[in-house]
């Protein structure tokens, strides 16, 4: 899959619903996806080869190893992406954890979480919202 390439240091939030503190349960840099794992309470990165890695809690906003506390970017939130990602592609979970790779790279059984719209500013809003199960 062709991930968005994204310059960590210009990640950011602009507006809409706020910051959520959570527990990283990996390391995790700013722009990855991450979802909560219920088991351990805390937030890794996501996969969209596994069903429930491929769920969806927000983007991560600061760098995080697993134990510590860190900010993530929930489901209403504009943010800085850190990358110009094209105008009018949905973007989903890669298949590489944490990345974030347009709609069309999917291929058949990738599981579906749309994450944002791009749009040419760069500024996008976090939607987290599942598709279809899998990709036909």
């Amino acid at each position: 899959m062709t991930d968005l390439s994204i310059t960590a240091t210009s990640v950011n939030w602009v507006s809409g619903n706020r910051e959520i503190r959570g527990i990283a349960g990996a390391t995790i840099t700013p722009g990855q996806a991450v979802y909560l794992d219920t088991t351990t309470n805390t937030y890794k990165l996501t996969d969209g080869d596994t069903d429930t890695e491929s769920q969806c809690a927000g983007i991560a906003l600061d760098n995080a190893v697993s134990g510590r506390p860190f900010l993530i970017a929930p489901p209403g939130a504009f943010i800085q992406i850190g990358a110009t990602p094209t105008a009018g592609t949905i973007y989903v979970c890669s298949l590489t954890a944490g990345g974030i790779a347009p709609w069309a790279d999917l291929g058949t059984g990738d599981y579906v979480m749309v994450l944002f719209v791009g749009v040419a500013s760069g500024v996008v809003e976090v939607i987290c919202k599942r598709g279809s199960t899998v990709h036909a």
